[in-house]
């Protein structure tokens, strides 16, 4: 009963009212999980120092490839459980969500192992330089414990999220990052430890959202009925998850991909300070970003779901109130970012020169903020719909196609500047390229009638009407 009131709260209740109820508990967990990261930086600054805030930056593309790896399984599985629930068949969403559980702890031991025994390697290829090198490695050596943790919560949350149960997810991210929050200033304060204890205060507040996450399925309380047999992997549903969860992949890991070269150029160009800097910005525009992460994650089970259903206008009206709201958002935190830059600095750090020298920094880096959230959710747009092609190619315009090329070429012609202009010159591009591609296959879902039959007879009208871009 409790599954077929939550698919028909996916598929009849208004728009606007099921996008607030699936986003904004997503959007508070995240603001707070990106509350935490700030916090951390915070605590690490004022009691270790700036240097200890490079140290941090040099470790955190080991921790987003991890986290990427995570948020491919956790996608990819979401999209094919919320199309799977849409069409009534909840068999496959359960083998689905069964592999996921299997491929997330297995990566988890996996990149443990890899990371003990190549822990100084992996830092000094991610641009640490000798005085940030033994921060970085004091807070990764500590970090890798909690690879298992952090893999399962995040693949399995997304899970969560696609079964309707937006709150849940809510919880379990929260838990962790209020756990943080707490436990930093004992660790780092209380007991001296520095920038270890920082590192063993998220280790635990990820032990706290995996256990969490365990008793919820574990306890019957899921609409997923996971059992042993589902485990076992199933090459035809692992396909697909990774089909769809490669565009997450490669967003999230190019990311990572553009912190070792930031690093590695700022260490060139401009020293240390620019590396603590950078640092810094990342984590505020990464808590500036989060509300619209939550609203893609919130969006994704809605369009998931009445796609697979075949309720195309639903679809089209969801897209279009999210991008509205996405925009509005992001203005909000570009005009906060740009009024006040000096007095968001002061609240990492006392060091002056991190401050005078990080505020026009700010300033360049946010320029195309108000319009990213079109990029982020035209990718999760075609993840969420099955359509892996284009979600892979829009996942990796901003990073790869773009960013990348020109954090390359334009510091040989600005220096130390280029570096920073890179970054609203790629959102720019692949804002407008997504931007696009959303219209001409907005356009093409007409095609299709408002209200597509289910199961073999959808399938069948699917082949019957004009292609769709991508496909």
């Amino acid at each position: 009963m409790k599954e077929m009131q939550r698919d028909r709260m996916l598929g009849n209740e208004s728009i606007g009212k099921l996008l607030a109820r699936m986003s904004v508990p997503a959007a508070l967990a995240m603001l707070v999980m990106a509350l935490y990261n700030v916090v951390d930086t915070i605590f690490i600054g004022r009691g270790v120092g700036t240097d200890a805030i490079g140290g941090l930056t040099i470790a955190f593309p080991f921790q987003i490839i991890v986290m990427a790896f995570a948020g491919m399984i956790g996608f990819g599985t979401a999209s094919v459980v919320s199309r799977s629930l849409g069409a009534g068949n909840r068999e496959r969403a359960y083998t689905a969500a069964g592999n996921a559980f299997t491929i997330s702890v297995g990566f988890g031991l996996l990149v443990t192992v890899v990371g003990y025994a190549l822990l100084d390697p992996i830092l000094r290829l991610f641009g640490a330089t000798p005085v940030l090198l033994g921060y970085a490695r004091e807070y990764l050596s500590v970090i890798l414990m909690g690879s298992v943790f952090i893999t399962f919560s995040m693949a399995t949350n997304n899970i969560v999220r696609a079964e309707g149960r937006a709150t849940v997810a809510m919880v379990t991210m929260v838990l962790g990052a209020v756990a943080n929050i707490i436990l930093d200033p004992i660790f780092i304060f209380g007991f001296n430890l520095g920038i270890r204890g920082a590192a063993l205060a998220t280790v635990i507040s990820q032990f706290l959202s995996f256990a969490f996450l365990l008793f919820f399925f574990l306890s019957g309380k899921s609409s997923l009925k996971i059992r042993l047999p589902h485990l076992k992997p199933v090459g035809s549903v692992l396909k697909e998850v990774f089909a769809l969860g490669v565009p997450t992949f490669i967003r999230q890991s190019g990311m990572s991909l553009v912190l070792i070269l930031v690093n590695n150029l700022l260490g060139h160009y401009g020293g240390d300070i620019y590396i603590s800097v950078f640092g810094v910005i990342f984590r505020i525009l990464h808590f500036v970003l989060m509300p619209l992460m939550g609203l893609v994650q919130g969006f994704q089970p809605i369009i998931g779901y009445n796609y697979g259903a075949g309720n195309i206008d639903r679809v089209k009206h969801t897209l279009r109130l999210t991008i509205l709201v996405s925009m509005t958002v992001a203005a909000l935190g570009f005009l906060i970012l740009s009024l006040i830059p000096g007095p968001i600095f002061r609240i990492f750090s006392k060091d002056l020169d991190l401050i005078t020298t990080g505020m026009p920094v700010l300033r360049v880096v946010v320029l195309i903020v108000p319009f990213i959230g079109i990029q982020m959710i035209g990718a999760s747009y075609f993840q969420a719909i099955g359509k892996a092609r284009p979600a892979f190619f829009l996942g990796l315009s901003r990073q790869f196609i773009f960013l990348l090329p020109m954090m390359i070429v334009l510091p040989l012609l600005f220096g130390l500047w280029g570096v920073f202009v890179a970054f609203p010159a790629a959102d720019f591009f692949s804002t407008l390229m997504t931007g696009l591609w959303l219209w001409k296959d907005v356009r093409s879902l007409s095609a299709l009638s408002p209200n597509r039959p289910r199961g073999k007879g959808r399938e069948e009208a699917e082949k019957k009407a004009v292609p769709i871009l991508g496909q």
